[in-house]
């Protein structure tokens, strides 16, 4: 079967397909069509908008490839699935960064989160991929997150860094047997693909922590409260205080099937950085060592202490 008319959907135009999937193509044009009505944003009502892009009726656009029943019109089976695609993604996204939610405020990351699953929606099988891109989303719209821009996309970083950590892939961890006869001018060392070095400009660790304090304390007296006869009057939220401006470096890393993130002295940071970017064990601390402006250290016993914790916790791996 051929089409009388070519699939349009990708444009603003109302789609055109096929009454009948004859071929593959045709298949990826369904799917094309189905997302992109999913992914247009709600009305304020949290509804289907009534007009496509292009101004035409949205129930002649979802009469073109989704059949009424006896219950419900084109439209209204097509706008379930537009309404549990926005509930259920903005719903994770809520779950997922906590600290941004306290950065921004509650009602803002809302239209935040809105725009930013507007240009960038899901591209992933999975829900744990949902905030790959609201790093760049941040930088490329930064009046989403304005006056605290620096903030945001500081905690944005160290959020999306934890869900690596969480359940990104794992490599083998070098042994001393696999290294044992490798001078350091010629070793070489991976790192594995779960951890994540950040340079920070904000202390964002310490306020998470709290802001996740804050939260479990209201859930705690939440509960409290329910089991009461009486319910007691809803608590005020006691906002944390924005962190200060303060240079901190940070490995976020897995351990045991547990999430860790750990502050790094300079050096050290700027080591395993060089190890990631594939310099050899001497150049990286060579270079680490003569850029420091600490000079009462002994540095041969401090870079032991920092292998030995890095070895203990799997970080290394055979690099590619």
């Amino acid at each position: 079967m051929k089409r009388s008319k070519p699939t349009n959907f990708g444009t603003n135009s109302s789609p055109q397909l096929p009454r009948k999937i004859n071929s593959r193509a045709q298949l990826r044009d369904l799917q094309r069509a189905m997302a992109n009505a999913l992914f247009r944003p709600l009305n304020p009502q949290w509804g289907m908008q009534k007009r496509w892009i292009d101004g035409s009726s949205m129930e002649a656009v979802a009469s073109e490839f989704i059949k009424p029943n006896d219950r419900l019109s084109s439209f209204e089976r097509l706008e379930i699935y537009n309404r549990q695609y926005w509930f259920r993604t903005l719903d994770c996204l809520y779950d997922d960064y906590p600290g941004l939610r306290a950065v921004v405020g509650e009602r803002r990351f809302m239209k935040l989160a809105t725009a930013y699953l507007s240009r960038y929606p899901s591209n992933s099988h999975t829900l744990r991929d949902l905030g790959n891109r609201l790093e760049q989303f941040l930088t490329e719209e930064p009046q989403w997150s304005a006056p605290r821009e620096e903030l945001a996309l500081d905690m944005v970083r160290f959020e999306w860094a934890q869900v690596v950590a969480f359940d990104g892939p794992a490599k083998a961890p070098v042994t001393p047997d696999d290294i044992l006869d490798t001078p350091a001018a010629k070793l070489r060392l991976g790192l594995q693909p779960y951890l994540s070095l950040l340079e920070l400009n904000c202390a964002v660790d310490d306020f998470l922590i709290a802001v996740k304090k804050r939260e479990s304390d209201v859930l705690r007296g939440e509960a409290s409260n329910a089991m009461e006869a009486a319910p007691k009057a809803a608590v005020r939220r006691k906002r944390v205080r924005l962190p200060k401006r303060e240079k901190v470096y940070l490995a976020v890393h897995r351990h045991d099937n547990m999430l860790y993130y750990k502050r790094l002295d300079p050096e050290a940071f700027a080591i395993l950085s060089s190890l990631g970017r594939g310099s050899t064990v001497e150049d990286a601390c060579v270079e680490a060592v003569t850029a420091s402006e600490r000079t009462t250290i002994d540095w041969s016993a401090q870079l032991k202490d920092w292998f030995d914790a890095w070895s203990s916790l799997g970080w290394f791996c055979r690099r590619s």
